[in-house]
Parts: structure tokens; sequence; C-alpha cells
């Protein structure tokens, strides 16, 4: 009988998604890809909510041109602070992950009814909302086991790097 505790490599996880997800240590160099890329997207958003919250001239002079009264602003900002310190929780990050993307999809429909340039109403944002769920997804397992960018294995079912095409049915 073995007496040793079990660590996070030796948990199996169901997943109503798949059959079994299996923990997969991942290399140093994805896990600090996945924190610079996260931690690029808190400063961009603690400096927006900062922004909301204090009201410069460039904040009132776009809630003028988007056509939200400026008493919105506090309001925005700390929804936006909330959803980021989610974010920021490790057991938290998905939720937040998913409440941010919320936010950005207001951001972009806000932008394409008031007619901005497509790089602020589609572009950046978009790029936002990968850069937000790409932090997690490198170092998180399970999300990738949910969201695989690489075909399934025909025999288990399991991502490779195979470069098959897949089977047609």
């Amino acid at each position: 009988m073995d007496d040793r505790c079990p660590t996070p490599d030796d948990i199996t996880v169901k997943s109503p998604m798949h059959s079994e997800i299996e923990r997969v240590s991942i290399s140093k160099t994805t896990l600090w890809t996945s924190r610079v890329v996260s931690a690029l997207v808190v400063l961009f958003l603690l400096f927006d909510s900062t922004l909301h919250l204090t009201k410069p001239t460039p904040v009132v002079d776009a809630f003028a041109r988007l056509g939200y009264p400026l008493s919105a602003s506090v309001g925005i900002g700390i929804v936006e602070f909330l959803c980021l310190i989610a974010y920021v929780i490790p057991r938290l990050a998905i939720l937040g992950a998913i409440l941010l993307t919320a936010i950005v999809g207001g951001a972009i429909a806000t932008h394409v009814r008031a007619g901005s340039p497509v790089f602020e109403a589609y572009i950046f944002p978009i790029v936002l909302g990968f850069l937000i769920w790409g932090g997690i997804w490198l170092r998180d397992d399970r999300l990738r086991g949910l969201v695989p960018l690489r075909r399934p294995d025909r025999h288990t079912g399991r991502p490779t790097a195979s470069k098959e095409p897949l089977p047609t049915q």
C-alpha cells in the first residue's frame, strides 16, 4: 500500500466535456509566459479602472463622445476593479475572465454604436480578450482540456500534435 500523500500531479479531473483530463506539468517558460501575459492584462485594466474612478479629462471627453453620462464612470470603474480582483485570485480566475470578457463585450458594443475607429471598436478589445484568456489557458490544464488547440488522437481522444487530418464521419 502506498502511504504517500497525493500530489496535484496525481489528480485526475473528471469533466462532463471529456471523459478524463489528466493533470500535466507545464514548463517554466510556459508558466512565466502565462504570468507575464496576465500581468499585462492586470496592469492595463488596473490603469483603466483607476481612470474611470478619477475621471481625468480624456475620460470625460470619451464619455461625452460615447454618449454615456459621466456619473456612470465610477460605477464602471468599480465593477471593472471587482472583476479584476476575481481574475487575480487563482480559484476565481476563470470567473474573473468571464466577467472581464463581458466588460470587453460591452465596450465593443459601445464603440460600434458610437462609430469608433476599427482599432478602438474591434481590434484592441479582441486582442485584450485573447490576452485575458491566454494567460489562464497557458497555465491551467483543465481549461486547455476544454479548449484544446490541437486535434484529438483518434484512439485516445486526447489532444495530440499529430498533423493527420481528422477522420470523416
